[in-house]
């Protein structure tokens, strides 16, 4: 295999807390990242890219990310490895609807380093691919996008009555109270169900839920260099939408650099009180 191409030099790692998990990836990729990344289990963790002044999505129909990154791809790179370390990818609607073509697996995102992705989720133990997870309450979805042939989709009772009668019959539905339902319990349902491990890649207001129920763990943040400013109605979000977190803390794990692009990886801490498992017990492995 030959090395993998960032179209530039490797991550140059400025920080990291020793004793962090560590998955035995594939050396192109360990030497790529600056080290090894692993994660305990069961754990939530989200990945975005935002501005310099905090933005992470843009008004545009169009998907936010490729902008706001300025189409890095060493920030491809990172969501590879990141899909390449989970068992599900959970996101919002909104967030599917901007990319509907796009497939939510390691090698989509970054075409190079797909077989050092596959290679790595052999060795940790996981399925081929991640399992994509849309959450969606009304269940307004074109169900002919290519991602929803085998994805889960967790709908409430109406949503599931739209969707049912088109849907593939590979793809599944989980039937929820999303209106009263607290995302812990969205979440503890896939971890019961073998997906310990669960990456959440957006938007603002699902991650603004995750960490208002004090349930999600990791925080990946790539900032971009770029500023787009933000004026009356503009439709622009930040990170966290929606609602009000109380200044919720958070614990830096590592830092890395790719050109003028950051890498950040963060704890959310949660009082000892709230430190719980979404689930009983942990799950077994999907084969």
């Amino acid at each position: 295999m030959s090395d993998i191409d960032l179209s530039g030099p490797t991550f140059e790692l400025l920080f990291e807390r020793p004793g962090l998990p560590s998955f035995p990836l594939p050396e192109p990729l360990a030497a790529a990242y600056g080290g090894s990344l692993g994660f305990e289990s069961p754990r939530v963790f989200a990945n975005f890219v935002t501005s310099v002044d905090g933005v992470v999505a843009l008004s545009a129909a169009a998907e936010s990310g490729q902008i706001i990154s300025q189409n890095s791809e060493a920030d491809r790179f990172v969501m590879g490895l990141l899909r390449s370390c989970c068992d599900a990818v959970v996101m919002g609607a909104g967030t599917f609807r901007k990319s509907p073509d796009h497939l939510w697996y390691p090698g989509a995102i970054h075409p190079p380093a797909a077989a050092f992705y596959a290679e790595a989720r052999r060795r940790i133990g996981l399925a081929p691919l991640p399992q994509l997870v849309v959450v969606s309450a009304s269940g307004a979805l074109d169900v002919t996008r290519p991602a929803l042939r085998s994805a889960v989709i967790v709908t409430s009772v109406s949503g599931a009555s739209k969707l049912r009668p088109q849907l593939p019959e590979t793809a599944r539905l989980i039937v929820l109270d999303l209106q009263e339902l607290r995302l812990a319990d969205v979440l503890g349902r896939l971890q019961r169900e073998g997906y310990p491990r669960l990456l959440t890649e957006g938007g603002p207001l699902l991650f603004a839920r995750l960490v208002s129920e004090q349930i999600v763990d990791e925080l990946f943040v790539t900032t971009s260099p770029n500023l787009f400013g933000r004026f009356p109605n503009d439709q622009r979000k930040s990170l966290v939408d929606g609602l009000d977190v109380g200044g919720a803390s958070l614990d830096l794990l590592s830092a890395r650099r790719h050109g003028s692009h950051l890498f950040l990886r963060y704890a959310l801490q949660r009082p000892p009180t709230s430190r719980r498992s979404l689930q009983p017990s942990e799950p077994a492995r999907r084969p």
